[in-house]
């Protein structure tokens, strides 16, 4: 694992800020910055069950959402990390109702990069000790150097990301992410609290074998949905494909990355514009599976094209390998 042949995430960031087309060294820092900030919330993670950090705080979010410990300590060490560093000009926190300016104790408002995260997604899944993540997105502002951030700097459409990425600590934890130029992964080794380039270059395969959808609530999808569903359960040519859905977005996108599938949260009866945030999960997932050979869409548009009008907007989201994606717009699309 640590043998010559692997980099760390340092030595990759530093090698490839150049590629990147605004190469000030800002991004990089960022990016390490939120490498630490996994690492801390990594450590609080793996120790869940022998601390008093399970469990419901007791709050809800913005979203209504019951708020579970970690969500909330894993908010406050992303945010506390990224305000320390003095890299970001503003924060914008699923768990967070409105974004959060920061000032640089040396040059008013003088960076140049905002985030948006989602701190612990799959949270409920905590207490049963089932992996979770943390997916997060960077654009650059639009509104003058020198200034306070301000709404338009965070709604801005999918296309405008410099960069997006996912942590996911599971078996193993790692840390994924694009800037463009394709998805590299990179596995800490936890004894030494270092991340190593394990995933080069990783591509969704042009088709798959796996389809990711809570089925229990099936009733309730669009009909174009429900046709899409029954072809991929039918037992024809190299159907039926398997199910699988763990809950969590980071876990269930990262499998079908590696073996092949496509994820799936519709609109419903329940979710008239579906459940997933456009800003904190579907526009960073989206541009990571462009990056990686991969297609992302909310049924009939691409995700990354949509332009966000609310802080919290919600959005269907369908992502996965290419052609398995085109297949589902096209049952969607003989419903319209």
């Amino acid at each position: 694992m640590v043998g010559k042949k692997h980099k760390t995430l340092g030595e990759f960031i530093i090698e490839n800020q150049t590629s990147f087309q605004y190469s000030s060294g800002e991004l990089s820092k960022l990016i390490n910055a939120i490498r630490l900030a996994a690492k801390v919330v990594n450590h609080e993670v793996n120790k869940a069950g022998l601390v008093d950090i399970l469990g419901a705080a007791g709050d809800t979010n913005i979203q209504g959402e019951n708020q579970q410990k970690l969500d909330v300590m894993a908010n406050d060490i992303f945010i506390q990390t990224l305000k320390n560093r003095e890299i970001v000009c503003g924060i914008a926190s699923e768990e967070e109702d409105d974004f959060i300016t920061i000032n640089s104790n040396d040059e008013q408002h003088q960076n140049k990069y905002v985030v948006l995260i989602d701190p612990l997604d799959g949270s409920s899944n905590i207490d049963v000790n089932v992996s979770v993540g943390t997916i997060f997105s960077i654009y650059r502002r639009v509104t003058p150097v020198g200034t306070p951030v301000k709404l338009k700097d965070f709604l801005q459409p999918g296309k405008n990301q410099v960069a997006a990425g996912y942590i996911v600590y599971g078996t193993s934890t790692m840390l994924v992410y694009t800037t463009g130029h394709g998805v590299n992964g990179f596995t800490l080794n936890p004894a030494i609290g270092t991340f190593y380039l394990s995933h080069p270059d990783m591509r969704f395969p042009e088709t798959g074998k796996i389809y990711s959808v809570n089925e229990g609530n099936y009733i309730h999808f669009p009909q174009g949905v429900k046709d899409y569903i029954k072809y991929c359960q039918e037992e024809e040519d190299d159907r039926p494909y398997t199910s699988r859905y763990i809950g969590s977005l980071v876990s269930d996108f990262h499998r079908n990355m590696i073996k092949g599938g496509i994820y799936m949260y519709p609109k419903s009866s329940l979710a008239s514009n579906g459940k997933l945030r456009l800003l904190y999960e579907c526009n960073p997932m989206a541009f990571l599976a462009e990056q990686a050979n991969g297609r992302a869409s909310d049924g009939t548009t691409r995700i990354m094209e949509i332009k966000p009008t609310e802080l919290h907007e919600r959005a269907p989201f369908f992502c996965g390998s290419n052609k398995m994606v085109e297949k589902l717009e096209e049952f969607i699309d003989q419903q319209a």
